[in-house]
């Protein structure tokens, strides 16, 4: 598989101790986190230079240890990039007078932003991200967002993977950006043509604070609106669809509240819809002289939609409009003058629902074993029509606009893949993997018509299992590339997400932490004794947290995979989790519990936690990724963890790390520099199971 590779990096070891509840924490690596890491992450260039020597020494031996893969992953960004339409143009958004597109050009790694006349007729840039982005290696852009009266657009942007957002206004008549800047900006929302609402983040890159900005003023003067107090709840606003109100929700993981300024008096005080109460979530939209508003409040554990008195929001008001029912979980809704639009999941299925103001429940649904819809509804609440996308693991995403009123829906695109696409070469199965405890585990699998399901065929299995966050059953052409190589491409929908609603969720919390791994070995097993592979012969993937549930199976079953692609990953829990100064941490006790206070949430943490369980076992190969602006998985904790599994581990496969110098958690920007993410990851997968072909 990999030739050995005798000169990997070694991070000298520098004891640090610590003590939490009596236990004390011997920490080597701990030197790997940089003293300065806030002003690195906005500069890379100031990293210490032995943690930039380090970091730099194992991007080497990647590269190194990468080598014979060059020309494969040259293939597999020919092949991804094939699929991609290059001279491509959205489906237009109609609003007010005007309908706004984005279009992509051939060659071009960002869109253009451009309008038209609501019905036809000249169109005009409003901006060429193309343009904004060729003086910086990394660029992404934020929020855009055009001022009701359609003249000026808000527009946002990060050059260094930080996240920190600098906001600009422009004149979309004459292209022109005004003087004004505004540094470290998080969400943005319109009140009228002269007045903008902006959230400010803070030095430990949490959105606390809420200004109201009057265009052509200085943003000195701007009024402090709304301050957050408590560090584990971030700040957004929004403009609701009806236009009368700006709304401020602030909260964290599992409880929030809200407050609206009506837009025709935007100088007014915010007012209260329901106080913060523990474990309270809800989200709220307008019609009419009522609030309509999604929560679980009263017991209503996956949801249920209620409507209140715009003069008294309180929850004393709150009436059912779409009551409780367990076992499907409401995850959205949409509220347009003469209809309400929700979307609700069941047995891990998605369909869209909606209702006018009198009259039955109507659905949209579709029929095959496993698929993803996506609601888009109009910018516009005096309309009839609704936006929504389909696609499955076969199907290339779909967009149709549906009449609400008559049910008609007309396809305004299908997604193409230049180099070609029989969706019939492929199949979709769902299957039901059971877990440690009984448990049923749906598994989403993607395979070609070709595969021969006799246990022999190599297998990526994906995972994630943190915040709710559903993995929908959707379409990626760059899995393709995997999946015509003889691949098995499997979604595990382990605890931790909401698919099979809101207990699936609950039950991955605090000391429940633990099912989302056995659900993930649950699903390789099923996989295995279904004959779709075999073991030591799945490459499991994983992000973020989900690089946490990687991370934990891997010491809990190494000899199951044949790989591990941990990305970004969320590994050193129990350090960070006890750190209440780092950006997130406050707002994820209410997932992990807060080991600070609590000694069984530090017993809990301590057990699966992985840098903390790293033993001296034999491991597969591995590669991890990070990156140093990260402010959301910092740079140290995947960087700690390889350094550990170096001089701890008992084998000789490949461990390497990846880190990326000059971005953050998302890696690359640009539709086609993305692809070089993809690749890495693929050909690592590929060669992992010595697959090393095509």
């Amino acid at each position: 598989m990999f030739k050995h590779l005798p000169n990997a990096p070694l991070a000298g070891k520098r004891p640090t101790t610590a003590t939490a509840h009596g236990v004390t924490l011997r920490d080597d690596f701990a030197w790997l986190r940089a003293d300065n890491w806030q002003e690195a992450m906005r500069d890379p260039a100031k990293l210490p230079s032995d943690i930039a020597d380090y970091l730099t020494a194992e991007n080497g031996y990647y590269d190194a240890a990468m080598a014979d893969t060059a020309d494969l992953q040259t293939a597999l960004i020919a092949e991804m990039r094939g699929r991609i339409k290059e001279d491509d143009t959205s489906v237009p958004r109609k609003n007010g007078a005007y309908a706004y597109v984005m279009r992509y050009s051939e060659g071009a790694e960002h869109p253009v932003y451009i309008r038209t006349p609501r019905n036809g007729g000249d169109e005009v840039v409003l901006l060429n991200v193309n343009a904004e982005a060729a003086a910086h290696e990394y660029f992404d852009l934020g929020a855009v967002a055009v001022s009701p009266d359609h003249g000026v657009l808000a527009w946002k942007a990060d050059t260094t993977g930080s996240e920190f957002f600098t906001l600009r206004l422009r004149d979309t008549t004459t292209g022109q950006d005004s003087a004004t800047l505004i540094a470290d900006v998080g969400s943005v929302a319109w009140a009228n043509e002269s007045t903008l609402f902006y959230v400010r983040v803070d030095a430990q890159h949490r959105p606390n604070k809420v200004f109201r900005h009057t265009i052509g003023s200085d943003p000195a003067d701007d009024v402090l609106v709304y301050e957050e107090k408590d560090p584990r709840y971030f700040v957004g606003v929004s403009r609701l669809r009806s236009g009368a109100y700006v709304q401020i929700a602030t909260g964290m993981n599992d409880e929030n509240e809200v407050w609206v300024i009506p837009t025709a008096t935007p100088d007014a005080q915010p007012a209260l819809i329901a106080a913060r109460t523990e474990g309270l979530e809800y989200e709220i939209d307008h019609q009419g002289d009522q609030f309509v508003i999604l929560t679980n409040a009263g017991g209503a554990v996956d949801f249920k939609i209620v409507t209140a008195p715009t003069a008294t929001p309180q929850r004393a008001h709150w009436v059912d409009r779409v009551p409780y029912r367990a076992g499907r979980m409401v995850i959205g809704l949409a509220a347009y003058r003469d209809w309400l639009i929700w979307v609700e999941r069941e047995n891990a299925l998605p369909r869209i629902c909606y209702q006018g103001r009198s009259g039955p429940v109507q659905s949209i649904a579709f029929d095959e074993e496993a698929y993803a819809l996506g609601a888009d509804p109009s910018a516009e609440y005096d309309t009839d029509m609704f936006r929504f996308t389909y696609s499955s693991p076969t199907t290339p995403s779909q967009f149709f606009d549906f009449d609400l009123s008559s049910g008609d829906r007309v396809l305004m695109k299908q997604v193409e893949l230049p180099s070609g696409h029989d969706p019939a070469d492929y199949v979709t199965r769902r299957i039901m993997a059971p877990s440690h405890d009984g448990a049923l585990v749906p598994v989403t699998i993607l395979h070609h018509a070709t595969t021969k399901l006799d246990g022999t065929a190599p297998c990526l299995l994906y995972g994630y299992g943190s915040y709710g966050a559903s993995m929908p059953a959707g379409f990626s052409a760059n899995r393709l590339s995997l999946v015509d190589r003889g691949f098995i491409y499997a979604i595990a929908h382990v605890r931790g997400g909401e698919e099979k609603g809101r207990a699936w969720y609950e039950d991955a919390k605090f000391g429940r932490k633990v099912n989302t791994f056995h659900d993930f070995i649950g699903a390789a097993q099923s996989l295995i004794d279904e004959g779709y592979t075999g073991r030591g012969r799945i490459v499991a993937q994983g992000g973020s947290a989900g690089g946490l549930l990687v991370g934990a199976v891997v010491n809990m079953a190494p000899d199951l995979w044949a790989g591990i692609i941990a990305d970004v990953p969320f590994v050193d829990v129990l350090t960070t989790i006890l750190d209440d100064t780092l950006p997130l941490t406050p707002g994820e006790w209410s997932q992990w519990g807060n080991p600070i206070e609590s000694r069984a949430a530090f017993d809990d943490i301590r057990a699966y936690s992985p840098y903390d369980n790293v033993t001296a076992q034999d491991y597969p190969a591995m590669l991890v990724t990070a990156g140093v602006s990260d402010p959301r998985v910092t740079y140290w904790e995947p960087a700690k963890w390889v350094a550990k599994l170096r001089t701890t581990k008992t084998d000789d496969n490949i461990l390497l790390l990846k880190t990326n110098m000059t971005s953050g958690h998302f890696g690359k920007t640009g539709r086609f520099a993305a692809l070089e993410d993809a690749a890495r990851s693929y050909a690592f997968a590929i060669k992992a199971v010595g697959r090393m072909v095509g």
